[in-house]
């Protein structure tokens, strides 16, 4: 259940757009609006309504700040529920790319912050094993992450007593993707100790699991401080999740591979009859390459240009991403939707312009294609109950005519000053005049212009008035 947690009650209008948005959403009406105005606490009103719904909750932000900000406002909300985070976890990001005009092939380069990567895996974690879960997440969601069926038949379940056995349970952290490092202990990795097993999840780096054997029995589980080693708690069972969202298991991943390879031989021999003896070689060559990596350690860089392959998709069919985690049933709320929307919308059509030069030109084979964005009909058959969030609602959500829901008021009753709009001229002495209405109130005063030039002239004209006894910065 989320447990709403704030030392305060809904106030002003957000009694009425709570009960609103609510009783709609009973009727059947999935689609709606939330108009607030800025300071009247729409975060509040998001965080009553996801208790009163009781449904896992996607909040889609138009950027990480954004992001950041709900992610600590809701963790506050709900701090006995699972707030989680879901970003794209490069801090810097080149991609793959082929400029024809200069004959320049670009090299993906990027930097992975392990932070967000785990929080990351935290999220599709939570989602899999709990209900009572709430992600923050930006539009990079909307991208192909893997199969959840496949992640969550490669999940390991383990329970007191299990004969699991020792050397099975290595085996399968292995096909999990984990490496085992005896020395750098991280997270995503695992060491043996005797009969005891030590694993770092994805998804956490600051606690591990101690799995221990006698014989093939599992004799003990343990949660304990990755840094001192000490057991924090006894548990009685725990599930090991994939350390990669491309899972997939070892027949899929045989064919997979036999998929790849028709593939190649297809476009090879597509090339060869255009006579593109250099893009036919030059294909062969990367895609071999990584038919051997996956053939020997079932991963590949850039393992994600074959991800149509690896969940056995057909050309042009939906990729899975994180909202195919939720399932049908949730709670979509899209923040600052004038901005969120036109995002969702535009990130397919410049993904694929990239990548078809990367495929006609040989570095790429055509399956690239499919490791996309949703479209946006995609993304639309995919959402169900949905608030749009803005104090400016754009032109998809007023064009369908969705029920608005105002909230003007805000809950401390505090209004917005009043502007008074005054002519051009003789602004400088009005200006001078209103300055000393303040200063014989001991009142300061904050003066903004568009440029720079533009305050030296003020700034000169109030440093030499004779009666000018305030300090005047610029």
């Amino acid at each position: 259940m989320f447990d709403l947690k704030a030392p305060f009650d809904p106030k002003g209008d957000q009694i009425k757009a709570i009960e609103t948005l609510k009783n709609n959403f009973e009727q059947g009406v999935n689609r709606q609006v939330l108009l607030g105005a800025t300071g009247t606490g729409k975060t509040f009103t998001i965080a009553n309504m996801i208790a009163k719904l009781q449904k896992k909750t996607l909040i889609l932000a138009p950027n990480k700040t954004l992001a950041g900000q709900l992610y600590g406002e809701l963790k506050v909300f709900f701090p006995n529920n699972r707030v989680e985070y879901f970003i794209s976890y490069y801090d810097y990001y080149q991609p793959e790319a082929y400029v024809v005009s200069s004959d320049t092939y670009i090299e993906k380069d990027s930097s992975i912050n392990d932070e967000i990567d785990e929080l990351r895996h935290s999220a599709t974690a939570s989602l899999l094993e709990k209900d009572d879960v709430i992600v923050v997440a930006s539009v990079s969601c909307i991208y192909g992450i893997g199969d959840p069926s496949d992640y969550q038949n490669a999940m390991i379940f383990l329970r007191m007593n299990d004969a699991y056995g020792r050397d099975r349970f290595i085996d399968r952290l292995v096909e999990l993707t984990y490496q085992r490092n005896d020395v750098d202990f991280q997270r995503g990795t695992f060491r043996v100790r005797g009969d005891s097993i030590e694993v770092i999840p994805a998804y956490e780096r600051a606690q591990g699991i101690r799995v221990s054997f006698f014989g093939d029995e599992i004799d003990g589980i343990q949660r304990f401080d990755v840094v001192t080693g000490q057991a924090i708690e006894q548990l009685s069972y725990v599930t090991v999740f994939p350390a990669t969202h491309f899972m997939t298991n070892k027949d899929k991943l045989k064919e997979s591979i036999r998929r790849i390879r028709n593939e190649l031989e297809d476009q090879i021999l597509h090339f060869k009859e255009n006579d593109r003896l250099l893009e036919a070689q030059r294909i062969e060559q990367r895609t071999r390459y990584d038919l051997e990596m996956l053939e020997e350690i079932g991963i590949c860089s850039g393992i994600e240009n074959y991800a149509r392959h690896l969940s056995l998709r057909e050309a042009g069919e939906t990729p899975a991403t994180l909202m195919d985690f939720f399932g049908d049933d949730y709670l979509l709320i899209i923040d600052e939707s004038h901005v969120t929307v036109p995002q969702v919308r535009g990130m397919y059509a410049g993904d694929r312009s990239r990548k078809e030069t990367l495929v006609n030109h040989g570095f790429r084979l055509p399956s690239a294609l499919d490791n996309r964005p949703l479209q946006f009909e995609e993304f639309e058959k995919k959402i169900d109950k949905v608030i749009f969030l803005s104090a400016t609602p754009g032109a998809y959500e007023l064009e369908r005519g969705y029920p608005i829901i105002e909230q003007i008021i805000r809950p401390t009753y505090l209004l917005d000053p009043v502007i008074d709009v005054r002519p051009t001229e003789g602004q400088m002495d009005d200006l001078y005049f209103e300055i000393k209405k303040r200063t014989e109130k001991n009142e300061r005063v904050l003066v903004t212009t568009l440029t720079i030039r533009m305050s030296e002239g003020p700034d000169r004209v109030f440093q030499e008035a004779p009666d000018s006894r305030s300090p005047i910065c610029m």
